[in-house]
């Protein structure tokens, strides 16, 4: 098992965040060695500037929070990201797609994301917001993302109802066994939390709390 640091998408992602609020994520992010940053689009360079000489990555979301956006918005944003030095997507699903049936059309828009992340070395995590989905949509949500060509499944944005919960990552991970890999994120403010999700089958931690989760271990 790799050090929990390492585990850790330090987070901030809130509307009111500021150039000054980016910068202390990345340093906290230096501090602790974390394996990534994830932030908003806009918001990119100034973290890649930041990071630069580590090997801490950049992620930055798309079609953030609510996923609505049309695909090709979504690919811009990615390739915007991408050819800014982000080397993570992390996209959010149209969730009313996903709910009418229309699979063909969720399919198609992750693996389009994923081939313009795939264009600059980049994967894709596909963000399913789990609390507004039945079990049998989670399932099929992973199913797709499988076929689309994704690296990860992601449980939430943490902008909804609520974010992961233990029953739908062990769901996500009874679905998808060692297909693809899992995200955890959304109200995980916690070392308790945190270990569970890792238990649970995570092979990440999305987390605006990672700080102060390192400084609880130590």
């Amino acid at each position: 098992m790799k050090p929990l640091n390492k585990y850790f998408d330090h987070t901030n992602l809130n509307p009111m965040a500021s150039e000054a609020d980016i910068q202390k994520l990345c340093d906290e992010a230096k501090k602790y060695d974390f394996y990534a940053v994830c932030v908003h689009s806009c918001y990119v360079p100034l973290a890649v500037k930041e990071l630069e000489g580590t090997d801490i990555k950049v992620a930055a979301v798309a079609g953030f929070p609510l996923g609505t956006n049309a695909t090709e918005i979504k690919k811009q944003e990615a390739k915007w990201a991408c050819e800014n030095g982000a080397k993570e997507i992390d996209m959010v699903i149209n969730i009313g797609a996903l709910k009418e049936g229309r699979h063909d059309y969720v399919k198609q828009e992750i693996m389009e994301v994923a081939e313009t992340a795939a264009a600059h070395k980049a994967i894709v995590k596909t963000i399913l917001e789990t609390c507004l989905l039945t079990d049998e949509e989670i399932v099929t949500a992973c199913g797709l993302a499988i076929d689309a060509g994704a690296a990860f499944v992601k449980t939430s944005t943490g902008f909804s109802k609520h974010g992961a919960t233990p029953h739908a990552m062990a769901l996500i991970k009874e679905t998808v066994g060692d297909k693809i890999l899992i995200k955890a994120s959304g109200g995980i403010r916690d070392v308790l939390s945190t270990k569970e999700m890792l238990r649970l089958g995570a092979h990440r931690i999305g987390c605006s709390a990672s700080a102060a989760i390192m400084d609880a271990v130590k």
